[in-house]
């Protein structure tokens, strides 16, 4: 049996229904909803577990059930009786979504306090899958003892996955962003970022600048995401083009790339090529955004 260890945070999530002013509670976060593909895509010889923290109430105790019953191992999430879980609402504006959050007591925010408890939770793992979310609701000291456990992690053998996902609302500015994202790409194996959001904060000119800055920082795979664009595998310094997947019509556009990641990963975990494991997250995505929400059936 393989297995992955997912790290980050997942929220309460109060989505807006059909009914005004109603809201549907639901749990959703980036690497969780990874995490949530990964399972459904892979068989019972992998285990796919979820690292973070959450509080001890009856929201907590929710959420907990939650992942157990999407098949997510929770024996490495961390307890904090004096903290709860962070909490977005989702308001609709013409089809528009607008997001309001609520995490600055988030007991995610110490997921990596403790060292023993990072290196018993990555014990024994194949792969470990973060984002540039989860380091940014770190404190600087968490994010450098994560950082490090993850460098030991890969140093052993491991397999370190970064997905950048970059968010400046939640950096102090945007060259601390930009420097902690570098510093963990660093000790990553496989990165995937989106060049839209790159060659915003990074003013990459094309896709291949995208790749090329991360692998010179030590990845040795990038897949760079493209919208609906063709997208870019560097391997080695490589580069190579894969066509996109033909969508006809996009209705929501949330977990795109979140479940691109999962197919992705689960092609390459259960040996495939490349270039088929870019398609495969293609044609997850594709899938996910011809539907409302972050975790849709998949067929």
């Amino acid at each position: 049996m393989t297995r992955t260890v997912c790290i980050g945070e997942c929220m309460i999530e109060m989505a807006p229904t059909d009914t005004e002013g109603a809201f549907r509670m639901g749990f959703a976060g980036d690497t969780m909803n990874t995490a949530w593909y990964l399972r459904r895509l892979l068989g019972a010889d992998h285990q796919v577990d979820y690292l973070t923290a959450i509080g001890t109430d009856s929201a907590s105790q929710q959420m907990s059930a939650f992942l157990q019953q999407a098949g997510l191992g929770v024996d490495s999430i961390l307890r904090r009786s004096d903290r709860t879980v962070g909490l977005y609402v989702i308001r609709l504006d013409n089809g528009e979504r607008s997001f309001s959050y609520w995490r600055g007591q988030s007991a995610a925010r110490t997921l990596a306090q403790d060292k023993a408890a990072l290196t018993a939770a990555l014990s024994d793992a194949d792969y470990a899958y973060f984002s540039g979310i989860t380091i940014a609701i770190l404190p600087p000291e968490d994010r450098a003892r994560l950082r490090d456990a993850l460098a030991v992690f890969r140093a052993n053998g491991g397999q370190v996955v970064f997905d950048p996902n970059l968010r400046p609302a939640l950096w102090s500015d945007p060259q601390e962003m930009r420097d902690e994202i570098m510093a963990g790409a660093a000790v990553s194996t496989i990165v995937l970022p989106s060049h839209e959001d790159e060659a915003t904060w990074f003013d990459d000119r094309d896709p291949a600048a995208t790749a090329s800055r991360y692998a010179a920082c030590g990845a040795q795979t990038v897949v760079v995401k493209n919208g609906s664009g063709p997208m870019l595998t560097c391997v080695d310094r490589v580069l190579k083009s894969h066509d996109p997947v033909t969508v006809q019509q996009v209705i929501d556009t949330t977990a795109a790339g979140d479940s691109f990641n999962a197919g992705f990963l689960a092609s390459i975990i259960r040996g495939a090529a490349l270039s088929g494991a870019v398609q495969n997250g293609a044609q997850v995505a594709a899938q996910v955004i011809q539907s409302r929400g972050a975790l849709v059936d998949l067929t």
